[in-house]
């Protein structure tokens, strides 16, 4: 894929010192009188807000809405509770909604704007890597139900999303770790020199420039399937088992995988499934492989654990009637979606995967 041939399905900017696109935005495309309200959690509100604010042309007052920061409270219950201010305060439909967070605050403020009196203009501002590289773009919303991960939501695109690489200056280490997964992903997917280069660097020496390329190849891919019908669906490798791993860690770990941290297994896993399924060499499966596992956490895959993946599978997006629907590597840089897989290939490489932790 050419530099030339990566197209947006929806305005993004990147913001530094010298470019205020946010103000001019604002200026352009909210009139005098239309409400602003700002989506943050307690993170973003205490590190964040003040960043924005600075961003803000005279004459724009702000509204803020408070969430709990985590993955556990991207529920419905939040949604109420963000409903429920936006009616207190006046929330009309000429109002806008600016999410200021991560992938949650994203994903439950962009659904939440989507539904709210028929839908409601939003914008995104995320301040972390993943929702910077991966979450903030596309257009899909979303809360989890019930453990189960982004099963309610929209596709709704937002006004415009702002990416100001300074807010990842504001992040712990397992929060970059968390974004970069993603950004693996898009190499694996679309443009193999890319996750090459991804690998041998690390999360730490990420470029305002690679971001943009992720942004990139997610918006192209996008575009050409906003819906989700066919290619849509090779953003999904490795979150078939990673989703399902992220359930599960998150209903029974004190200290929940984060989704970048599930993907980067789930990735392991699948890459091992598409070499199960013919697709893969073992040579091109162990490169793939020594490019994720230093970026792995090195989770404890015990026999209950694998047993409860294939429950969750089955409540997995893609499935159909029970059925997961992988999407797998043809080749690297290249997918195959809608793979159905037998039951004793996913277990045998749940089975391998566990082996290749515990002797890391």
């Amino acid at each position: 894929m050419s530099q030339k041939d990566r197209l947006l399905n929806h305005p993004v900017f990147f913001e530094d010192d010298e470019n205020a696109h946010f103000a001019r935005f604002l200026d352009f495309h909210v009139k005098s009188g239309e409400t602003l309200f700002v989506l943050t959690d307690q993170n973003t509100h205490k590190h964040c807000l003040p960043v924005l604010r600075k961003k803000l042309p005279n004459g724009f007052p702000l509204k803020i809405i408070e969430v709990p920061a985590g993955e556990k409270h991207k529920t419905l219950d939040t949604c109420f509770s963000v409903w429920e201010i936006l009616t207190d305060k006046l929330a009309d439909r000429n109002t806008v909604l600016i999410n200021l967070g991560g992938g949650v605050v994203c994903d439950l403020g962009g659904f939440a704007a989507s539904v709210f009196k028929r839908g409601i203009r939003f914008i995104h501002m995320p301040t972390s890597l993943m929702a910077m590289a991966d979450a903030s773009i596309g257009g899909k919303t979303g809360i989890d139900l019930k453990g189960l991960k982004n099963m309610v939501g929209t596709f709704s695109q937002p006004m415009a999303v702002f990416i100001d690489p300074a807010f990842l200056r504001t992040l712990p280490e397992r929060e970059l770790n968390n974004g970069f997964a993603e950004m693996l992903k898009h190499g694996l997917i679309a443009e193999y020199s890319y996750f090459e280069e991804l690998a041998q660097a690390g999360p730490e020496e990420v470029t305002t420039e690679q971001i943009r390329i992720s942004v990139e190849i997610k918006s192209d891919i996008v575009m050409r399937d906003p819906l989700e019908k066919n290619i849509r669906k090779a953003l999904n490798f490795g979150h078939t088992i990673g989703h399902a791993l992220e359930s599960y860690s998150l209903l029974n770990d004190e200290k929940p995988l984060l989704h970048g941290e599930a993907v980067i297994l789930g990735m392991m896993a699948e890459t091992m499934l598409s070499e199960k399924m013919n697709f893969l060499s073992n040579e091109e499966t162990e490169e793939i492989l020594s490019g994720l596992i230093d970026f792995a956490v090195l989770y404890d895959l015990n026999n209950s654990c694998i047993e409860a993946l294939s429950e969750y599978m089955q409540y997995d997006k893609k499935s159909m009637a029970g059925i997961p629907g992988f999407s797998l590597l043809r080749r690297p840089g290249q997918v195959i979606t809608g793979v159905e897989c037998k039951a004793d290939h996913i277990q045998r490489v749940l089975q391998e995967l566990k082996e290749i932790l515990k002797n890391n």
